[in-house]
């Protein structure tokens, strides 16, 4: 039998996803799981993106540009306007997903070799990406006790190198749900532009901000025209997860050209896809404030319910739809698979991602969880009381930290 490549053989496997054969054999001995692993939201799409797919009336399902259709993307910028970016449609370049876009600007802005430096925990396929790029990550570490802000930038500077090509943030942040401020954005534009760095941003989540924080892009700064490449997707924004459309978006004329010949090689995006994304940005204002108000009740039933049970901590967080929780076990990768195959109450169990797989640092998150908020809160209340009542018998389980501050009277 023939070999599979080394690269086959290296390439990262989801951390998200691979609990999954431990869900669906759960699910046929008759328990009922709550799926809290998965960015996958159960608010309903735009009924606009869902009409126009229902009205479609072509002849032929032809070849769309490698670029993007210039309808869509005229409709794009004018969004993107409403943002206050200064973009135009020849800025915009439209990928199947956010994951081609990171992949296609990786390969456009970064030799094999070169390093990204990139706020851990940080979406877990980054790693695949930059694998199948070429490109070495180098993390760094931001920490659960005071929210996942951002690292202190003296910790950036150590890790830059004669191979530093980029730096790479999600804003507001898969997995932690943290939201950067106005000063951390400025601290790391005068890095990039010390460095002549890239600064690739991961907005999936930019309608998603709460109480009455504000979303900085590093499109709102000056003097990174050069430096800044967007990513973008409609997945979240409009709970069109399925839809695979995403975009890049920069000023820099070399790399959007560079980019676009990765796009030509794969030929264009799905036709069907950006008609249903044109009519996306018609969706009233309406949508997302009442998006919006759901999602912020979930956050503060879950994070509530979370610092509610023995042992556990959970930092609030300010945008998207993910915590990260410190639990008092042994081993996250072990406990989410205990709860799949070993834990019922009442015939229900939890499915969360254990957060080793969103850090590079060998040994970090060994005792977190990734959550996502994507299920009604009367789910979300049930999930925790699973959770709370797994704890208590959990093998595995340790002294969380409060309890040790509490044991010793010390935090140190």
């Amino acid at each position: 039998m023939p070999n599979i490549s080394e690269r086959g053989r290296e390439m990262p496997a989801s951390p998200i996803r691979k609990l999954t054969p431990f869900a669906d054999k759960a699910k046929l001995e008759g328990k009922k799981v709550y799926h809290l692993n998965i960015g996958q939201p159960d608010i309903e799409t735009p009924q606009g993106m869902i009409s126009a797919v229902k009205n479609i009336d072509f002849k032929v399902w032809a070849y769309t540009a490698s670029e993007g259709t210039l309808s869509y993307r005229t409709k794009l910028a004018s969004y993107y306007k409403k943002y206050n970016y200064n973009i135009e449609p020849e800025h915009i370049l439209v990928t199947t997903g956010a994951s081609e876009a990171i992949m296609i600007s990786m390969m456009a802005c970064l030799n094999d070799g070169d390093e990204v430096i990139i706020p851990e925990p940080f979406y877990a396929n980054y790693n695949a990406f930059a694998y199948c790029s070429g490109v070495n990550i180098k993390p760094v570490l931001s920490h659960i006790d005071n929210g996942f802000a951002l690292p202190p930038i003296g910790d950036f500077e150590k890790l830059i190198t004669s191979k530093t090509r980029a730096i790479l943030i999600c804003n507001p942040n898969n997995p932690t749900g943290y939201l950067y401020a106005i000063e951390e954005m400025e601290a790391l534009k005068q890095l990039v532009l010390k460095y002549d760095l890239y600064l690739f941003s991961d907005e999936a989540y930019r309608e998603f901000c709460y109480d009455g924080r504000v979303f900085v892009s590093p499109m709102h700064l000056d003097g990174l025209d050069e430096n800044v490449i967007i990513i973008d997707s409609v997945s979240k924004r409009y709970s069109a997860c399925g839809a695979r459309l995403g975009c890049i978006i920069t000023k820099n004329k070399k790399v959007y050209s560079a980019a676009l010949k990765f796009a030509q090689a794969r030929l264009s995006a799905g036709m069907i896809e950006q008609i249903a994304g044109e009519a996306a940005v018609d969706t009233p204002d309406e949508y997302f404030e009442k998006v919006n108000s759901e999602y912020t009740h979930r956050r503060d039933v879950l994070v509530q319910g979370l610092n509610k049970i023995n042992g556990v901590f959970c930092p609030n967080p300010g945008g998207a739809f993910y915590v990260v929780a410190q639990l008092p076990i042994d081993d996250a990768d072990k406990f989410c698979q205990w709860m799949l195959e070993s834990f019922e109450y009442d015939n229900h169990t939890v499915m969360m991602a254990p957060a080793t797989g969103f850090y590079s640092t060998p040994g970090a998150g060994y005792n977190e969880v990734r959550i996502a908020y994507v299920l009604n809160t009367d789910d979300l209340k049930k999930a925790m009381i699973c959770l709370d009542e797994a704890l208590k018998i959990y093998p595995g389980r340790v002294l969380g930290t409060k309890e040790v501050v509490a044991a010793t009277g010390s935090n140190s």
